[in-house]
């Protein structure tokens, strides 16, 4: 991949899309290029959080957060979930190791 130049859609001026975030959003699965510039992009996202809403970010209603401890490193973690006990909890570093090892 090799660097580009996008036009930003709010403001209509150019800024690079480098091949490194471009290897990034493929890694996520992105499909799409970005459409703003980087000042844009936080402008917006400010906005959005004093909108008022309270927000988790994108306009989610923030989460409770259940404290847990992780079935693998045994490090305390918080997750978006209330354990139950029938399965285990990982925090997020061990739950990345074992999606990568699916």
């Amino acid at each position: 991949m090799i660097d580009k130049t996008l036009v930003c859609r709010d403001c209509g001026r150019q800024f690079p899309f480098t091949a490194g975030e471009q290897e990034f959003y493929a890694s996520r699965g992105f499909d799409n290029e970005p459409s703003r510039c980087p000042e844009c992009r936080a402008a917006r996202k400010a906005e959005s959080g004093r909108a008022g809403r309270s927000s988790g970010g994108y306009g989610r209603e923030r989460r409770d957060m259940y404290p847990a401890v992780c079935a693998q490193c045994g490090r305390e973690t918080q997750v978006p979930f209330q354990p139950r006990g029938d399965r285990p909890v990982y925090c997020s570093d061990c739950f990345e190791r074992q999606r990568a090892h699916r």
